[in-house]
């Protein structure tokens, strides 16, 4: 893959053509990626459609309320990597082609992979909720901020029982933790992991503002008081 990526020519010898259908190729490559239904195709190798039990959506926690822990946790793995490959990949080729800002191939990889998770025309455009595909993309693309977001996601669900809370609050905690990178990270000569430019920080609020969109329902139940717990905090 190293060897692969490295051949690619530099950008000043890429006539604009090329360059361009290059990045359509990686944003609709990330977008594909992305939409792959790992929950839908794992519900109907159980024989059942996912849609129709639980929560009805295709993501790994209602798999694991509806076909146990086993089958969940394959479909987080799947999505997880759905998020992760395609920026790894696209940084990779930023780094063979000298783009600037360095960020901008894994920035465009983040969005597409995370629209398509969340808007799959597999299934006509209703898809998961974006957490597993997210965590994926922040170990990727903002690996210092992963332990903030992953900690103050356990705090939340292991305080209170609800997955949903937990998930809005370490989608708000992805774009104040690379705030504080962009702002501060330079001052104090932080390690590269721990920095982050502007887009970087506007991918990170783009990311959050879709996953808090996707648990619209979520926030209406919990303010009802009619969200359900976690019936297992395990």
């Amino acid at each position: 893959m190293n060897c692969l990526l490295t051949s690619l020519p530099p950008v000043s010898s890429l006539q604009p053509p090329a360059f361009l259908t290059a990045w359509v190729l990686l944003a609709v490559g990330a977008y594909f990626v992305g939409s792959f239904p790992a929950g839908y195709l794992m519900g109907r190798c159980r024989g059942i459609d996912i849609r129709q039990h639980g929560s009805g959506n295709v993501g790994a926690t209602n798999v694991v309320r509806v076909l146990g822990k086993k089958w969940g946790g394959i479909v987080f793995a799947i999505d997880f990597l759905k998020g992760w490959l395609p920026v790894i990949l696209a940084t990779r080729w930023s780094e063979a082609v000298h783009i600037n800002p360095h960020s901008a191939p894994g920035a465009v990889a983040a969005l597409m992979a995370l629209l398509g998770h969340s808007f799959p025309f597999w299934l006509g455009f209703r898809g998961g909720k974006g957490i597993s595909t997210s965590a994926g993309i922040i170990v990727g693309l903002f690996p210092g901020a992963f332990p903030f977001c992953i900690g103050s996601w356990l705090i939340v669900f292991f305080a209170t029982g609800y997955v949903s809370l937990g998930s809005l609050v370490g989608a708000s905690m992805l774009p104040l933790t690379v705030a504080v990178f962009y702002f501060m990270g330079p001052r104090y000569d932080w390690p590269s992991w721990m920095r982050a430019d502007w887009l970087s920080l506007l991918v990170a609020f783009l990311m959050a503002t879709v996953v808090i969109w996707r648990h619209r329902s979520n926030i209406d139940r919990l303010l009802a008081g009619t969200e359900a717990r976690s019936k297992s905090k395990k």
